[in-house]
């Protein structure tokens, strides 16, 4: 912890020697392992706490992450990708009809009249059929015979 070397420690045991004298030095010495334990439980405490914060830190970062998903608005997100202006929901919300006036016909002027209605001329119903003599065929095929009434 401190790098102290043989030397160093033995020169340290004499001048305690020297200052405190033998009849007190183990007491002092058990005084100073007391005070180092203390220290010692002190920077454990310490780290204790230091790593403790860190622990909380770091959760509240999984906490915050946690609410960022629970709160996730997948629906916003979809619709500021897809309509970014919002024109795409502003014609969705508003009726194209609304501010449109009613229809009316156009009134009918003096040319664009409709004609009169004219009865249909009564039909006339057809003569029967003038018999006529039995007329040749235009075209008698090959291989039949010509009708037995048909002179030449």
């Amino acid at each position: 912890m401190f790098d102290l070397a043989w030397s160093e420690i033995a020169l340290i045991a004499v001048v305690a020697l020297v200052v405190i004298g033998p009849k007190d030095l183990p007491e002092a010495i058990r005084g100073a392992a007391r005070g180092i334990q203390k220290l010692r439980r002190m920077a454990a405490e310490f780290q204790g706490h230091a790593d403790e914060l860190v622990r909380e830190a770091k959760l509240d970062d999984v906490r915050n992450t946690i609410s960022e998903i629970r709160n996730f608005d997948l629906k916003g997100e979809i619709q500021r990708a897809v309509d970014k202006d919002g024109s795409i929901r502003d014609t969705f919300a508003t009726d194209p009809l609304k501010d449109t006036p009613p229809y009316t016909p156009p009134a009918p002027s003096v040319d664009t009249a409709p004609p009169a209605f004219v009865p249909p001329a009564p039909i006339a119903e057809a003569a029967p059929p003038a018999t006529t003599v039995d007329a040749p065929p235009a075209f008698i095929p090959p291989g039949t015979t010509p009708p037995a009434n048909h002179q030449a």
